[in-house]
């Protein structure tokens, strides 16, 4: 698949789509208590959307350098359904964080070099949107935001992953994660070689979360005056 060729910018318009469709929904939805029927329904429709086409890649074009579910995104899309179906804080925390950092990275760069109608081509889409589209319902638009220990456990969470993928790709000669090598035309081009660019990622990965956090922190401290309650007005007497 071409960056910015048809078959990339058709996901690219369905993924804006989606953003505000899950922002809206999302503010219409943030006076339920719990969580609703949307959002279990969006929790049963990301494995749904994405598992069968992981199974035939897996089956039928099995390439151990880049099958293997141990990509983040691959554990992002199992974080984003356990969030629409408990809104829990640390899957929905691992969600928005995973989700508006790496995996939307390969939504605006992809790493792919499959086309229409390869099933990887269909599953890295499935994966990339829905989980976006999860982080900015949650958050967003429910909001759901994270708090300074979900920042916490998900930089250890994150950190914990790339040890043990950065051991597997060592066993088994693969990259992934691109702990091993830059993958073509991504914002890692930006960053030296080879280790360095891990360590810088590292640093400026939890160094954004750590602003999302703040950021994300002060709207609830500080909310617009658009969302304030208005005031009861008192009887006539």
């Amino acid at each position: 698949m071409s960056s910015y060729g048809p078959t990339h910018l058709v996901p690219l318009v369905l993924f804006v789509i989606g953003l505000v469709a899950a922002v809206w929904l999302g503010r219409q939805h943030r006076a339920v208590d719990g969580p609703t029927r949307f959002s279990r329904a969006a929790a049963v429709l990301v494995p749904l959307a994405t598992v069968p086409f992981l199974v035939i890649d897996l089956i039928f074009n099995f390439d151990i350098a880049v099958t293997l579910p141990l990509h983040l995104c691959d554990l992002a899309w199992i974080a984003a359904s356990w969030a629409l179906w408990t809104h829990k804080p640390f899957p929905v925390a691992l969600t928005f964080f995973w989700g508006l950092t790496l995996t939307i990275q390969g939504v605006i760069t992809p790493a792919l070099g499959e086309d229409i109608p390869h099933p990887r081509y269909f599953a890295f889409w499935a994966l990339h949107l829905l989980i976006v589209w999860a982080a900015v319902y949650l958050v967003i638009g429910l909001g759901k935001v994270p708090r300074w220990r979900d920042y916490g456990t998900t930089v250890a969470t994150t950190l914990g992953w790339a040890a043990a993928t950065y051991c597997l790709n060592l066993v088994a000669d693969t990259n992934y994660g691109y702990l091993m090598r830059k993958p073509r035309s991504s914002i890692l081009d930006f960053f030296g070689p080879w280790p360095w660019y891990v360590v810088q990622e590292i640093a400026l990965i939890v160094a954004v979360w750590a602003l999302m956090t703040w950021v994300a922190q002060r709207s609830v401290k500080h909310p617009s005056r658009g969302s304030r309650r208005p005031r009861a007005r008192s009887l006539p007497s």
